[in-house]
């Protein structure tokens, strides 16, 4: 797959977050996942999984740690879909 859009991956974590979180505001780049978006441990699984699902990339565990706002989970799912494509 190639390297998807800041917008297409916006997009995606915005669908998830309304249908699987019930989250109804405005999501944009610098919002904290924590802080800003409410999401806890599970609400991470579930986006995770479905990012997953959507790009057929893998996000690993260990990745969670450094991600704090929804424009480092963007560079994540884009960083993933590059390391997929190479292979």
């Amino acid at each position: 797959m190639n390297e998807p859009s800041t917008d297409s991956v916006l997009a995606e974590i915005r669908a998830i977050a309304q249908a699987e979180l019930d989250h109804t505001g405005p999501i944009q780049e610098t919002d904290e996942l924590i802080a800003d978006l409410g999401i806890d441990s599970l609400g991470a699984i579930v986006l995770a999984v479905g990012l997953e699902n959507h790009f057929r990339v893998h996000l690993q565990e260990q990745a969670a740690g450094t991600l704090v706002t929804v424009g480092d989970l963007v560079r994540l799912v884009q960083q993933r879909c590059r390391e997929a494509a190479r292979t």
